[in-house]
């Protein structure tokens, strides 16, 4: 138990890292596009998070090079109560500044993007692209 705690503290710390160094080239911004890749809870499913934070989204932002602005993952903790399952084991995104960016990007690195899947997890990810849109910030002592 002790081992899966420190790994995970530096998948974290690893991930971080890499965020930071995507992160200083933009901020995300409104009208930015925003790939959101989510891989569902269930039964018999497995997904390897140090192997996700520390190998496979690295490698995804160097291969999209200076297209991808920002990325960042989320890890599954609980449902809507502490007793629920988790509905998604991890959620990734990656942000660029228009769909192109990402189209041109992510084609001619598919084949290596989606190769290595299989490394971290069984579970078929469900991909969303949006836009991003930003409702203006309302102080809470406004209410």
């Amino acid at each position: 138990m002790k081992t899966k705690f420190h790994l995970l503290i530096f998948a974290i710390v690893i991930l971080t890292g890499c965020q930071s160094k995507i992160a200083d080239k933009s901020e995300i911004k409104a009208g930015m596009v925003k790939v959101t890749i989510m891989y569902p809870n269930g039964e018999g499913k497995t997904f390897d998070m140090d192997y996700y934070a520390t190998k496979h989204m690295p490698m995804v932002a160097e291969l999209l090079g200076e297209s991808l602005k920002s990325l960042s993952v989320d890890k599954g903790i609980s449902g809507r109560t502490p007793d629920d399952d988790i509905p998604y084991v991890a959620i990734g995104y990656l942000y660029f500044n228009k769909l192109s960016d990402y189209q041109e990007s992510f084609g001619p690195n598919a084949q290596k993007i989606v190769g290595d899947i299989p490394n971290y997890t069984n579970i078929q990810p469900i991909i969303q692209i949006s836009e991003v849109f930003k409702v203006p910030k309302k102080s809470l002592s406004d209410n």
